[in-house]
């Protein structure tokens, strides 16, 4: 029998002493603390956790030049709303409670009266998203150093609009994109299609590890209000939700090797995770006037009891704990969210405080709001090398997407 001295704080290095020892080798761990204990085992084939070189070169954003404070808003909505002023007090209530102080609206604020019907909304949802999810692209090639026709393949999410040809389509013909560009949209994700975008750009850079890949998500939020629905969701989403658009620009392994000098994080790994029989969680209903919210009361109490183990164990796969995680990047769901990620994880104080001040000054951006805060953390932060970051989303399923990030 082989016997190791280790220590209990470093996994790396046990995993490393076990690989070592070969498989089907029984083997004893002696550990080093207070109350040193040995304990014998047979070791058993594992996929070692390493760096597979899909890495994130820069993340743009578009946001529209039409921003309100919270206050301006309100205003705006009881004068549509509640003329006779018989739900002002719970408009109010919601209001100051989301902790958000002011949004982007795709339009100024006095063209939403003359949406009264989901095609004009939807309209203008094609013109919007495109003019955005543009300018979020060029801003990420821009960063990364990149052109439009060097990219191999575009995904597309949103979940406030539809447009065929897709929204990408357009921007390849506006772009001057290579006419051999692949295309992949994505609706319906919601929330969680930030992180499983990157995910799914990840999975796609392992097979052609010499592409260049981008990630587009815009979501144009206000285009999706009920004006005739006085329902606590639809209230919460009025004060909740805004506008904008990233671009998430990522490279594979081989031709990372060319631009060593990029400096984003490597996607180390990807779980997702669907929780059975909570459909009606979250999502849309899809009525005459176009898609009416769907938001259950019950999705902090979810979190709580949902996302540690499933955050433990995806850490743990790749022999990690949320002890060895340096950086947060969670999407701004809402406060009631967030206290429960922060209560359910037992995170850091600060933790998650660029989530928090993504909230405040945006609202919620459904899947383009963990893209704003992967922005901030890679720009304001500058992570150390070799720390790692997780990326979590949670959205309509009800799922959640996790990613491990390494600087």
């Amino acid at each position: 029998m082989q016997r190791f001295h280790v220590l209990n704080a470093e996994p790396v290095l046990r995993e490393a002493l076990l690989a070592s020892a070969g498989a089907g080798t029984r083997v004893a761990l002696l550990e080093s603390s207070a109350r040193a204990r040995s304990t014998e085992f047979t070791v058993v084939p594992v996929r070692m956790r390493t760096v597979c070189g899909m890495q994130i070169q820069a993340v743009g954003r578009a946001l529209p030049s039409n921003y309100y404070s919270q206050k301006s808003l309100l205003s705006a909505l009881k004068d549509v709303w509640d003329p006779t002023g018989r739900v002002t007090s719970r408009l109010e209530r919601v209001h100051d409670a989301v902790q958000v102080s002011g949004r982007h609206l795709a339009l100024p604020i006095e063209e939403y009266r003359n949406l009264s019907t989901f095609e004009a909304t939807n309209d203008a949802y094609v013109r919007s998203a495109l003019e955005l999810g543009q300018n979020a692209l060029c801003d990420g090639l821009a960063h990364a150093g990149a052109a439009p026709s060097e990219i191999d393949h575009i995904f597309f999410t949103t979940v406030t609009g539809i447009a065929v040809p897709s929204i990408d389509a357009r921007m390849v013909n506006r772009l001057g994109m290579r006419p051999d560009v692949k295309r992949t949209p994505i609706f319906g994700l919601g929330c969680v299609a930030g992180a499983a975008g990157i995910a799914r750009v990840a999975d796609y850079l392992k097979a052609f590890p010499d592409q260049l890949a981008v990630l587009v998500a815009v979501e144009l939020c206000s285009l999706t209000l009920q004006r005739g629905d006085h329902s606590v969701a639809n209230m919460i989403a009025s004060a909740l939700f805004g506008d904008g658009a990233a671009a998430v620009v990522m490279t594979g392994a081989d031709r990372l090797e060319k631009d060593r000098h990029k400096k984003g994080p490597t996607v180390v790994a990807s779980r997702s995770v669907l929780f059975p029989d909570t459909e009606d969680v979250m999502g849309w209903e899809v009525c005459d006037q176009g898609f009416s919210i769907v938001l259950n009361a019950g999705v902090p109490n979810l979190v709580r009891e949902k996302i540690r183990p499933n955050v433990d164990g995806f850490l743990a796969d790749q022999g990690l704990s949320l002890g060895d995680i340096a950086h947060f990047v969670f999407h701004s769901g809402g406060p009631k969210v967030l206290e429960a990620f922060e209560d359910a994880l037992e995170l850091p104080s600060k933790a998650l405080d660029l989530t928090w001040k993504s909230l405040d000054r945006l609202g919620n951006l459904s899947s383009v709001s963990v893209l704003m805060v992967l922005r901030d953390t890679m720009r304001e932060l500058k992570p150390a090398a070799g720390s790692y970051g997780l990326l979590l989303a949670m959205g309509p399923g009800f799922c959640a997407e996790m990613v491990l990030l390494q600087w």
